[in-house]
């Protein structure tokens, strides 16, 4: 499991959807709809948005400015603590994650999860991405309140480690099998387009039926593997 680099702050930004204007102010206690993004393994002076001069990040550079950006969140050194504190407001000890691997990703299953609150008042949750807080089925994320579960097991694509740290053997970041609210599904693609690609399409039907969401985006890029893909203007990604 590679560091951190500045986790969350790799870039957490926060959207808040809100309703239109006319609509706040005929309904001051609108819940607005919340789409948190949070890459991995990416540092927060990696992006052009906040003051990198080599690399050019257009999309990223355009979300920051639509969106809340968090700079204030202190992060842990590695992966499911970091991810641990974030989902419960609490310091990672206090849930029981101290590492990444060896049973020590597991989060108390005592812990009030974000999406378990925000749940009290009407949400419904959503993640996309990568769990890493235990992957036995009590630990899982769709037994810790959210009712839409789009995800690779472990701590990375294919990773598998003593315990119950572990994603489907042989899988890899183009065409993986993704745990899909409780079975493995066979993909087609490119992870980080898989993931956004279901929970923009999640977030349209919820939209639709006028249900206020938490969309909890946590890629695992640019966490290895980095196999690279071959675009159709023959540029080379990772």
């Amino acid at each position: 499991m590679n560091l951190l680099h500045a986790f969350v702050f790799a870039v957490l930004f926060a959207a808040i959807v809100s309703l239109p204007v006319p609509s706040i102010a005929a309904a001051p206690a609108a819940r607005p709809n919340i789409i948190l993004v949070m890459p991995d393994d990416v540092g927060y002076g990696d992006y052009a948005c906040l003051g990198n001069p080599i690399m050019r990040t257009p999309s990223v550079d355009a979300f920051k400015k639509e969106s809340l950006l968090f700079t204030q969140f202190h992060v842990s050194s590695t992966c499911s603590p970091t991810r641990a504190a974030l989902m419960s407001g609490r310091h990672e000890f206090k849930n029981g994650v101290t590492h990444t691997i060896l049973e020590r990703e597991r989060m108390n299953l005592k812990t009030v999860t974000l999406p378990q609150m925000l749940k009290t008042v009407g949400y419904t949750s959503g993640i996309f991405g990568k769990w890493h807080l235990g992957d036995e089925e009590a630990y899982r994320p769709e037994n810790r309140g959210f009712d839409e579960v789009y995800i690779h097991g472990g701590g990375g694509i294919g990773q598998t480690y003593p315990g119950s740290c572990g994603d489907a053997p042989g899988n890899t970041n183009i065409n993986p099998a993704l745990w899909h609210n409780g079975r493995w599904e066979k993909t087609t693609g490119y992870c980080t387009d898989l993931f956004f690609a279901r929970a923009i399409k999640w977030m349209d039907a919820k939209r639709q039926a006028k249900q206020p969401f938490f969309a909890y985006i946590p890629l695992n890029a640019a966490h290895g593997p980095l196999d690279p893909v071959i675009t159709p203007n023959c540029r080379l990604v990772v």
